[in-house]
């Protein structure tokens, strides 16, 4: 038993319809001896101030992937790990399911688990030489066409030199998380989570480069928008900014990593991956 990797101080996040589940685990962990457990909706500002103070050492989050953005974006900076239980229709990130907690808890009590890095990119939008936002991201960050249904110009440079340009619905840059998100539904390579390079792909492609490009490790590229249509860029899925004529996106690996907790091997990706294909029960939500 390594003790050094024992949380004593456990938070429960959970969405919306989860709350009695997440009762079930507080409980299930106070009467293991736990020294500290406090449940709350994953958005409430109560859970992110006790992260940002040091009183959480481990996030156990009830939901789907989009649960786990919110989890990851909370506990990246504090460097807390997350344990996620898939409580959706679709959780790709999740590692245990409804009814596997109870087994598992009681291991994670035990120090039995692994920790996984998993690469965050540094988005940071730019007017001229001045930066307006900056965003930390778990899965992709997308500048694409806003409401008009035309195509953008886009042009690309890696490290400081000419890469591509395009017309395209858009660009996406995703992590090796991202790469089974939005990359994988736009025709991107499938990634090893482990590894800490770029992808880039482009979103209906007209008469341009049509192929995703992997990034060598600690590169960094910046995206223009040449365009007298209006063009936004997402990060992660949140909401869209504008941008204006003059602005640049730059995009990088973060210092920063977030921090999943694992009972399974390494190969769990690819068992996971392949369930999900199979199986995917995003076409059978109801």
């Amino acid at each position: 038993m390594d003790q050094s990797n024992i949380p004593n101080h456990i938070a429960v996040a959970y969405k919306q319809g989860a709350e009695q589940e997440a009762q079930s685990i507080t409980a299930f962990l106070k009467d293991q001896g736990v020294q500290s457990v406090f449940a709350s909706p994953i958005l409430d500002k109560k859970l992110r101030q006790k992260i940002n103070s040091g009183q959480v050492d481990a996030l156990i989050t009830l939901g789907g992937d989009g649960s786990m953005l919110n989890a990851s974006h909370l506990c990246a900076k504090a460097g807390v790990p997350i344990l996620g239980i898939n409580m959706g229709s679709f959780g790709f990130l999740m590692e245990l399911q409804k009814n596997e907690w109870q087994e598992y808890l009681s291991r994670l009590l035990q120090g039995d688990y692994r920790r996984e890095e998993r690469m965050l990119l540094l988005a940071q939008l730019w007017h001229s030489n001045t930066l307006k936002q900056s965003w930390e991201v778990v899965n992709e960050v997308v500048v694409c066409r806003g409401q008009q249904v035309k195509p953008i110009r886009l042009h690309a440079s890696v490290d400081g030199y000419p890469m591509a340009s395009y017309v395209a619905d858009g660009l996406i840059v995703a992590t090796p998380t991202g790469s089974t998100a939005y990359a994988l539904a736009a025709g991107g390579a499938i990634m090893p989570p482990e590894l800490r390079n770029m992808l880039i792909v482009p979103v209906a492609p007209h008469l341009s480069l049509d192929r995703a490009i992997i990034l060598s490790e600690g590169s960094s590229i910046t995206i223009t928008a040449n365009t007298i249509h209006q063009a936004v860029l997402s990060a992660d899925g949140q909401e869209v900014v504008m941008l204006e004529k003059d602005d640049f996106v730059k995009v990088e690996a973060s210092k920063q990593n977030v921090t999943f907790i694992r009972f399974h091997d390494p190969g769990y990706f690819y068992r996971n991956l392949n369930r999900y294909i199979e199986q995917n029960p995003s076409t059978t939500a109801k």
